[in-house]
């Protein structure tokens, strides 16, 4: 997947790039249980261990870490997420199926936003009306006070 924003910033360069449960945790504010989870249900990929089975993650961890958690602030289902990450697991040939599942959540995320946007005004609004009556209290006790 190719990226047009600047390059992921992580803790230590490639090739020094083996952290911890905790510093994963740290540096992504998931908590190791969640990533234990993530692990669990297939939405993350293989994680390496050490000879005493301690995980092991990776820079390409971090990255796949950081797109899961843009795609649940978006709303994205847990089951979208595993559906998706089995899709990149299963190579090149379902690219048009990850890019359908990425486009239909796409329309989604821009469907709430315009509801927000909607709710958005409603509240402006009305934060215009109580504001406009406080002003015009404030001259009228200001000219009778």
């Amino acid at each position: 997947m190719q990226s047009c924003g600047p390059p992921p910033v992580h803790p230590r360069p490639a090739g020094q790039d083996r952290y911890t449960i905790s510093e994963v945790a740290e540096h992504t504010g998931l908590s190791a249980h969640t990533l234990r989870w993530y692990e669990r249900i297939g939405l993350m990929p293989h994680v390496d261990r050490t000879h005493t089975g301690q995980r092991r993650f990776t820079n390409r961890d971090l990255d796949w870490l950081g797109l899961v958690t843009k795609l649940r602030l978006t709303g994205m289902s847990v089951a979208d997420m595993v559906r998706y990450a089995e899709l990149v697991r299963a190579g090149e040939g379902t690219a048009a199926e990850r890019e359908a599942l990425l486009t239909a959540h796409r329309d989604d995320v821009r469907r709430r936003i315009a509801e927000l946007q909607s709710t958005l005004d409603v509240l402006d609004y009305k934060i215009d009306v109580y504001a406009d009556a406080r002003r015009a209290s404030e001259r009228f006790c200001g000219l009778h006070g």
